[in-house]
């Protein structure tokens, strides 16, 4: 099916959403296939990005969303969305390696603050981003999002998050206001 065409649909995820999105955000981020694309941590992670526990997390959660965006009856996409008082943060963000690099991101981006406007009347999206991702904090300073220096520690020793390849992983905050 040729999901490079037709109208991009969002919708929450879905318990039946799990293995399917575990997939995509593993073939995001990790492995072979995350080569396609360019926001592959394959060299500086191995093992998981993810798993049905941590994915079935956020759908669960009442202040958490996990959009789920299609194309042609294809998932293509999703992103996290949580409500944290004055602000959202945005996370496990993934788009299919082989749709990458053809604007699909900032689209989704976009509605993603639009609808964590509208949902919480929020001014503010965080998120974070393992510093060494020089070209991915880029991408996102290029959507209005500012480095803001301060860091969190990644978590070493929790095989949930990855297998580190280096000892430097740390993750910093980026904010956009939502005006």
């Amino acid at each position: 099916m040729d999901t490079t065409t037709g109208r991009l649909t969002y919708r929450d995820a879905t318990d039946a959403d799990v293995d399917e999105l575990v997939a995509l955000i593993e073939s995001a981020y990790r492995g072979d296939s995350s080569r396609a694309g360019w926001t592959t941590e394959a060299d500086i992670l191995q093992g998981q990005r993810t798993d049905p526990e941590g994915v079935l997390e956020v759908i669960k959660s009442p202040d958490s969303r996990l959009l789920t965006v299609e194309r042609d009856g294809v998932v293509v996409a999703c992103c996290q969305l949580e409500h944290r008082g004055a602000y959202a943060y945005f996370g496990m963000f993934a788009v299919s390696p082989a749709l990458q690099g053809a604007g699909l991101g900032k689209t989704i981006i976009a509605e993603a603050e639009r609808r964590a406007r509208k949902a919480w009347d929020v001014t503010e999206m965080h998120m974070t981003v393992i510093s060494v991702r020089e070209d991915l904090i880029a991408w996102y300073e290029r959507r209005g999002y500012r480095r803001t220096g301060e860091m969190s520690p990644f978590p070493y020793g929790d095989e949930r998050f990855g297998i580190p390849q280096r000892d430097d992983l740390q993750f910093e905050l980026l904010v956009k206001p939502l005006v």
